[in-house]
């Protein structure tokens, strides 16, 4: 990545929160960013900000539960800058609420999302990025680690994320492309205000504990290092790879922690 101006990333779920704050600081370095989410008028003010700071941005309004919307998106990027360098699958939701209360539905709704979309996005990505030796940024979360109560569905998807990104790390192998995982702990975000069926509610309350939340720029910024690194696994913050340590060496105390903290609201 020596001439970042000649580089083209593309970003699932860049409207807001972590897509957007990764969007802008991939154009700071000097990439072409390429936006996509369902939310096209936040599409539009994110690719602003891009251009007034002298960026390049191209707006593709992409559904990630839609295979053929994100195989367009795909072609939409190669049409315009015919090159892909990166591609960010972000895009993703939580489904809340205790494994006894869940519904089929509910179930579908996260996998097909966090999962299923995230999985399509790499397969239709990959093409052009074995022509660069690109990179893949796969984001998790550290939920992936954690028997975390009301977030069944949110932890499974999230965990099964963890395992796509360790298969692409051995399915690429001697193909230039690289897969970094990123699992992030608490990051100022949208997703509690969010019910289970997508419906944003702007004044749910955030039951995260606010001392503990990273800004949403400065988690962009270390997930953008990372991935400009080729690390493999990237989990932070400082709380997220405390929690993962204590899972992995003191499960029932984790389990404790976990019973007594906050719980969302399905």
């Amino acid at each position: 990545m020596a001439n970042p101006q000649d580089n083209v990333v593309w970003i699932t779920g860049a409207s807001s929160g972590l897509g957007k704050f990764m969007a802008l600081e991939w154009a700071r370095l000097g990439y072409k960013v390429g936006l996509s989410s369902r939310r096209k008028e936040l599409l539009d003010k994110v690719a602003d900000d891009i251009r007034h700071s002298g960026g390049e941005a191209l707006v593709i309004p992409c559904d990630i539960m839609d295979e053929t919307s994100i195989e367009n998106a795909v072609q939409q990027i190669i049409s315009a800058w015919g090159r892909l360098d990166v591609v960010i699958a972000n895009a993703g939701f939580g489904v809340f609420g205790s494994v006894e209360k869940l519904t089929a539905n509910d179930w579908n709704r996260q996998l097909q999302g966090n999962v299923t979309g995230l999985a399509l996005t790499v397969k239709y990505a990959l093409p052009h990025l074995k022509k660069t030796e690109g990179r893949i940024g796969l984001v998790g979360s550290v939920g992936a680690y954690l028997p975390s109560p009301n977030l069944g569905a949110y932890g499974a998807s999230k965990a099964a994320v963890h395992s796509i990104g360790q298969t692409l790390q051995v399915e690429l192998m001697g193909t230039g492309v690289s897969c970094t995982t990123l699992h992030p702990g608490f990051v100022v975000s949208e997703i509690a205000r969010i019910d289970n069926d997508g419906v944003w509610h702007p004044e749910r309350p955030d039951p995260r504990p606010s001392k503990l939340m990273w800004p949403t720029d400065k988690a962009a910024k270390v997930m953008v290092k990372a991935m400009i690194n080729r690390k493999r696994t990237y989990v932070f913050t400082t709380h997220g790879k405390l929690f993962v340590w204590l899972q992995r060496w003191s499960p029932g105390l984790m389990r404790f922690i976990l019973s007594k903290g906050p719980k969302p609201d399905s």
